[in-house]
């Protein structure tokens, strides 16, 4: 299983190393996923910005398999979303575990559109 995952890890991770010219981190692929989700490409964010973009791309993930759905924008275009079921409390590793699982689905769905 872990093989499994890791052959399917590996192409988004070359292929953001390959875009950005370093590996980025958990992080740095939640800011950019809520970047792209944002689809308002600015210079400078504030920490908060930031904050609220990795939010956005957590929700944006996790809708894929039903824990949220969009639930509009506000004024200034920042999609809000509606929980329709809790997250299941996982130990960390497990976290990282589960949303790289929705990072591949999302880059996989991304360059299948």
């Amino acid at each position: 299983m872990m093989e499994d995952f890791a052959q399917r890890w590996q192409p988004v991770e070359d292929m953001l190393t390959e875009r950005f010219g370093k590996k980025p981190n958990m992080e740095a692929i939640l800011f950019l996923i809520g970047v792209n989700e944002l689809n308002n490409l600015k210079k400078k964010y504030t920490k908060e910005q930031k904050q609220d973009l990795m939010h956005v791309a957590v929700c944006t993930l996790l809708s894929q398999s039903g824990y949220f759905e969009r639930d509009g924008f506000d004024q200034d275009g920042w999609p809000h979303f509606r929980e329709l079921q809790p997250v299941p409390k996982m130990e960390l590793t497990e976290q990282e575990q589960f949303l790289k699982e929705h990072v591949i689905a999302y880059f996989t769905s991304e360059h299948e559109a």
